[in-house]
């Protein structure tokens, strides 16, 4: 059994108590919250400390924190030589303190609040300093998900990168037809099935293979009637920047 010690309280680290408690492999022996109250019904509150020196020995430390507080919390470790990870799709290896043995366990996939999500569909890309941690944590990536990648620095900031342009900003556009739906007082449930097979269609087909629409066609008539529609000027300019990019990218090199 590998004893697992989770430093955070967020979606992440509430997300990973979940998958773990379903491995016969992993025992989540503590859990470190600044606030001891947080609710982790699947951990007896013993095992919840809010003091780093009672943080107890594991063979594996997840840190599970924002990005900007990791390198805080790797330094406020008090031990030495013990492997100690963070989940963070951005902050280099090197940001954890170099006390301890160091590595990357990085889920990547968006994580809300009391919304299940399927570990085991989920990629988790892996760093280590060594070869033998790398073992490790792969042996933990692979007791709760079917996808675990072996990365570099560079390729996972592609990643995250990449992460940010289909989910994130992606979910802004839903934003953005929402509110264009309120506007004009239809409702945007009328536009689901659409996203679904949007979604479905880069299941099978490359990006570049699914595109339809306006800008695809260079349809320049459709295109002044949609931007002459528009009443927000952000809508504008992002409809003009995004129909760009996709008519550049049709260009033929």
């Amino acid at each position: 059994m590998i004893k697992i010690v989770l430093i955070g309280s967020g979606n992440v680290a509430q997300h990973l108590v979940m998958a773990f408690a379903k491995s016969n492999e992993i025992e989540v022996i503590q859990l470190f919250s600044r606030q001891k109250n947080n609710h982790f019904p699947l951990l007896d509150s013993s095992k919840i400390t809010n003091d780093f020196n009672n943080l107890v020995e594991a063979d594996l430390y997840i840190i599970s924190v924002s990005d900007d507080a990791i390198a805080e919390v790797s330094s406020k470790l008090p031990f030495k030589n013990r492997l100690v990870v963070h989940t963070s799709g951005s902050v280099p290896l090197g940001s954890l303190d170099k006390k301890n043995r160091r590595g990357i366990f990085y889920p990547l996939q968006t994580f809300t609040k009391n919304k299940a999500v399927d570990f085991s569909q989920i990629p988790i890309c892996l760093e280590s300093d060594n070869e033998t941690d790398f073992e490790l944590l792969e042996k933990v990536a692979q007791s709760i998900s079917n996808n675990t990648f072996k990365s570099d620095e560079k390729q996972r900031k592609a990643l995250h990168i990449s992460a940010v342009f289909v989910n994130n900003f992606v979910n802004e556009m839903y934003r953005i037809g929402n509110e264009i739906c309120e506007e004009n007082k239809v409702p945007f449930e009328i536009l689901k099935p659409l996203i679904l097979e949007t979604v479905n269609k880069v299941m099978t087909l490359s990006p570049k293979e699914a595109q339809t629409g306006p800008a695809k066609r260079n349809d320049k008539q459709t295109i002044e009637a949609h931007l002459d529609f528009l009443s927000d000027e952000n809508h504008s300019t992002i409809y003009k920047i995004l129909t760009q990019s996709i008519q550049n990218n049709g260009k033929e090199l």
